[in-house]
């Protein structure tokens, strides 16, 4: 196993940890490792660090012709058209296995969704695997009567690209029944 990828992200996070502000050096060692140091190395290349975050910009090498401040404009324009990426989505209610009593047909659905739901995105619910599309992540669901059912839950973008899909879910529903 390449173990180079889990060295990168520690010494990345050590430096975005470890300083507040200031300056964090780069270098790449002869077997092709990237390390990052607070200390300034041999061959380094100068990272700065804003002074209220810990996130690194874009390694720069101390010379002249690296400050170009249309590159930056250009870069900074770029992240924030960058497409949101959804952490997680999950059928908050009804809950995997649960049994509802006397709904009456109706079924209130709640999601939950990080970071939010964003504009111009939808949410496709597969109920009983019949897809449907909801503009929001609290909804319902008609004619939902007796029985078992199967609720799954995706986030979907503009061009009909699904983002994010939830686990599917299990629940019940019961109806009390009057003896004559």
């Amino acid at each position: 196993m390449d173990k180079r990828p889990i060295f990168l992200l520690a010494g990345f996070l050590a430096v975005a940890v470890s300083a507040t502000a200031g300056e964090a050096y780069r270098w790449v060692d002869s077997d092709g490792v990237v390390h990052y140091s607070d200390r300034p190395q041999e061959g380094a290349e100068v990272v700065e660090l804003d002074e209220n975050t810990t996130s690194v910009r874009s390694p720069q090498r101390r010379s002249s012709s690296s400050s170009n401040p249309t590159s930056s404009a250009a870069d900074a324009s770029t992240d924030n058209n960058a497409p949101v990426r959804y952490e997680s989505i999950e059928i908050a209610s009804p809950g995997a296995e649960e049994t509802l009593w006397n709904i009456e047909g109706v079924l209130n659905v709640s999601l939950a969704v990080k970071p939010g739901l964003q504009p111009g995105h939808q949410v496709r619910v597969y109920f009983d695997g019949k897809p449907q599309i909801v503009q929001s992540t609290s909804f319902q669901i008609e004619e939902v009567f007796r029985g078992v059912h199967n609720l799954q839950a995706e986030i979907i973008d503009e061009t009909g690209k699904m983002m994010i899909r939830s686990q599917p879910s299990r629940f019940y529903v019961q109806q009390n029944t009057v003896a004559f």
